[in-house]
């Protein structure tokens, strides 16, 4: 499906759709008439194949926001970390500068998202004037794809950068520089636009469209307005910045609670997913067959040639072998108090954080400063490889589980814990297939008051969406980023002086390979082991587990974060487009 929407594009988009050099420049003339593109289908189809092509240039997704944004958190982390000071760090740590040498161009993600804003802007336009969308199922399936495409661009834009130019309506002379609007008006615009959608989209499977994750349904439109609506229901840092709550009355709490609610409920009761064992879940992801219907709701399609979510964010493949032709992986990684968060029988553990890499084909033992997101491996691919650039793995943007999240939070707010608990029992259920008893006992804990269960989601998610990039907004929306990274710098701290809870654990991890010859076993990471037994437990090798090697005694713990988190929650504009804005854009307050 990715192949033919970008086939579809490189044949027609040039005469359809107007590609902006920059973001500021005005729209040429399009070589067909609109009148005809927008209401002949296979021509509409093209704008989502335009807009899609913004997605996976070079500094847009694939390169840049992907591996860029949502670190460093208590669940991901910079895997350089030790390192302040280059632009690659300073993404990370909460001081990043206006002039950063990754994203200081003029296309960068921040262009290329405006150019995909203005793609969908002139598509909406032509559709809602030449589309007959009320009468012409493919023609209104396609509105509501555009609208969602946008505002899954704007969301980006948004946990990004912060307060961003609003422009809903294709670029006109008048309108080529816009200021900086607080993201009240923009999140006001796309719980509008989600809402609409909806009513134009099939739910997954229903068309041949719907049957596939790389082209967006009903149920992702619902449940990205759910996201939206928690977002802009919670914490931010607004324009004139402060951070707080959002002052407009159509954005108050208690409504985007009742809108995540409204939204996830019928989702589920939709019948339309599935959640099926949450290590299938990304074997399929890894396996691409891009089936709706599952617990993947929407990915970013690359094609092959393209995306970088393996080069940049999998076990790492130290050298070429028989699974890949790049030796890659590993650019972030889990936060390492991450690890010891998850309970050794919760399934979510060994997929989601991994303490292994791949040399000559045979795993070996990383270091407890350097681990790997298990979401994302070459290993679990149908085809090698080859690219020594990009993976062209899809980026799944939403899953299934993070609706029953939703759920849970908005329900535990507005009716309390009791009449939230199914829905995060049956996340807690799939986490715990071989132990229910434990389950039992976590749930009769958390309901207690909506407070514990409050608490309890936030460390649900942490644990579910480990590698997923959806940390960092959700401590923003909390107002927690930086009381949540505070306690992670102790827990490292402590991890590696192992005192605190870690003070029974191994200071070595004892590790030999099976007799696969490419199987690593690993013994010493686990409450409860002692070097003594792993000694003794026939293991042919062994190495201190720490985070802070012997050549280089800078700490790694203080390298999480720079300045207060709450002060830079989000990138500043970089230099190059306020000095191109005409003097309308700054950083003032960001």
């Amino acid at each position: 499906m990715k192949k033919t929407l970008y086939i579809l594009f490189i044949i027609t988009v040039t005469g359809i759709i107007s590609s902006c050099k920059n973001v500021f420049d005005a729209p040429n003339e399009s070589a067909l008439d609109a009148s005809v593109v927008y209401s002949t289908p296979a021509l509409a189809e093209t704008a989502v194949a335009g807009i899609l092509q913004s997605f996976g240039e070079t500094n847009s997704y694939r390169g840049r926001y992907l591996v860029n944004y949502g670190i460093n958190t208590d669940v991901e982390v910079y895997n350089s970390l030790k390192n302040t000071t280059d632009d690659k760090a300073r993404l990370a740590n909460y001081n990043t500068n206006v002039d950063n040498g990754q994203m200081n161009t003029d296309n960068n993600a921040w262009a290329k998202f405006y150019e995909a804003i203005e793609r969908a802007n002139l598509a909406i336009v032509g559709l809602k004037t030449y589309g007959n969308v009320q009468s012409n199922p493919q023609l209104a399936q396609i509105l509501g794809e555009v609208l969602t495409l946008r505002a899954v661009l704007y969301n980006d834009l948004v946990k990004g950068w912060g307060n961003v130019p609003a422009r809903f309506e294709p670029i006109t002379t008048e309108t080529q520089y816009l200021p900086r609007s607080d993201k009240d008006v923009i999140y006001k615009q796309l719980i509008a636009d989600l809402d609409e959608a909806a009513t134009l989209l099939p739910w997954p499977n229903e068309t041949a469209i719907t049957s596939t994750v790389e082209r967006v349904n009903k149920a992702f439109a619902k449940g990205l307005r759910a996201r939206l609506a928690l977002y802009a229901g919670g914490y931010s840092k607004h324009l004139d910045g402060q951070t707080r709550l959002s002052t407009d009355p159509d954005l108050a709490s208690q409504k985007m609670y009742e809108i995540a609610k409204k939204e996830c409920l019928e989702i589920i009761n939709s019948g339309k997913l599935t959640l099926p064992g949450f290590e299938q879940t990304f074997r399929t992801l890894n396996q691409e067959t891009n089936k709706a219907g599952l617990e993947s709701m929407w990915e970013i399609p690359f094609a092959e040639g393209r995306g970088r979510v393996i080069f940049d964010l999998g076990v790492r493949h130290t050298t070429v072998d028989k699974y890949t032709a790049q030796n890659k992986g590993g650019t972030d990684g889990p936060n390492p108090a991450l690890f010891y968060d998850y309970d050794k029988d919760d399934v979510r553990r060994d997929v989601s954080v991994v303490p292994y890499e791949w040399t000559n084909g045979i795993q070996v033992p990383s270091a407890l400063s350097r681990l790997y997101f298990g979401k994302y491996r070459y290993e679990w691919m149908n085809r090698k490889v080859v690219s020594t650039n990009d993976d062209g793995l899809n980026w799944i943007y939403m899953r299934y589980s993070d609706v029953f999240l939703m759920a849970a939070e908005a329900i535990n707010e507005l009716e309390g814990a009791v009449a939230a608990a199914p829905y995060l029992k049956r996340i807690r259920t799939r986490a715990f297939p071989n132990n229910p008893a434990k389950v039992d006992a976590f749930m009769t804990q958390v309901v207690v008051s909506k407070k514990i269960f409050s608490d309890a989601i936030v460390d649900e998610r942490a644990l579910e969406f480990c590698g997923e990039m959806l940390r960092k907004a959700d401590l923003i929306r909390w107002n927690l980023l930086t009381s949540k990274l505070n306690e992670n710098k102790i827990k490292l701290q402590q991890l590696e002086a192992r005192t605190g809870k870690y003070a029974a654990l191994p200071a070595k991890i004892y590790f030999k390979t099976l007799a696969n010859n490419e199987t690593v076993q690993i013994y010493g990471l686990n409450f409860g082991d002692t070097d003594a037994a792993g000694l003794a437990g026939g293991y042919t090798e062994n190495k201190t587990w720490t985070l802070v090697s012997t050549a280089d005694q800078s700490t790694y713990w203080n390298a999480l974060f720079v300045r207060d988190p709450s002060t830079q929650p989000v990138w500043p504009i970089w230099q190059f487009f306020i000095e191109n804005s005409n003097g309308t854009l700054n950083n003032d307050n960001f």
